[in-house]
């Protein structure tokens, strides 16, 4: 009988240790995730503030157009 308790004690230990185990790494991913969270918006504040490259070599095709034909035509 003495063995089945210390085997019962061993257990329900391991059990806690598991538990507490695997809180830890709930935890752990919770974080993560809050992490992840935050990285994403700050990611997708940061494009939306940029210019595309199609936008920027349209710009600045037009910006040399203008600069070409008032060179011709004003000087």
């Amino acid at each position: 009988m003495p063995y089945l308790l210390c085997l019962r004690r061993s257990v329900d230990v391991g059990f806690a240790t598991t538990r507490g185990d695997l809180a830890l790494l709930l935890q752990r991913a919770d974080q993560t995730d809050k992490t992840l969270a935050d990285h994403e918006e700050r990611l997708d504040a940061l494009e939306r503030t940029r210019w595309p490259l199609p936008s920027l070599a349209a710009v600045t095709s037009c910006t040399a157009l203008a600069i070409t034909l008032w060179e011709t035509v004003g000087h």
